[in-house]
């Protein structure tokens, strides 16, 4: 993890390397880090993150698939970080029992990849024995960004 600073924002700050399901693990350490961080930033602001984040994530994703030769490695849990502070940028305020069904739901879309999620996932993977490259980078962003979108579609129409 510390052998580039890639690593180390990619692998959500060790949340990553969880032995057990790093994605939920890694979900759990955004969960915690939003609700650190929203007393701090507004709305511009938490933007600015999750776009400057989307960029750097990118780089990052990218360089460790590369390091690790894989197009879409477990670890890497940035795009769950970065799905779920978009989740909760717009569902917040909400209570602790709205957060959990965004959560929840968040997982089992990104989990279960059903519809959408699975056509995003595919989308942007390697042929075999093909070097992950910078579209596999972005492809390990891009279905999370579709799980956060289905999330709130069913958010919205749970709340109607």
């Amino acid at each position: 993890m510390f052998s580039h600073p890639a690593h180390w924002l990619s692998f959500g700050f060790g949340s990553g390397l969880s032995p057990i399901a790093p994605g939920t693990v890694g979900t759990l350490w955004a969960w915690v880090a939003f609700l650190v961080l929203n007393p701090w930033l507004n709305d511009v602001q938490w933007a600015g993150v999750l776009l400057a984040g989307f960029g750097i994530g990118w780089w990052a994703c990218t360089r460790t698939a590369q390091a690790l030769g894989t197009g879409d490695p477990g670890p890497v849990v940035w795009d769950e970080v970065l799905a779920f502070w978009l989740i909760l940028w717009i569902v917040m305020p909400a209570s602790w029992v709205w957060q959990l069904a965004a959560f929840l739901v968040f997982r089992l879309f990104d989990a279960a990849k059903p519809g959408p999620v699975g056509w995003a996932d595919r989308l942007f993977k390697a042929a075999p024995g093909q070097a992950p490259g910078w579209a596999q980078g972005f492809g390990i962003l891009f279905d999370d960004l579709v799980a956060a979108l289905c999330t709130l579609i069913v958010l919205a129409l749970w709340k109607i």
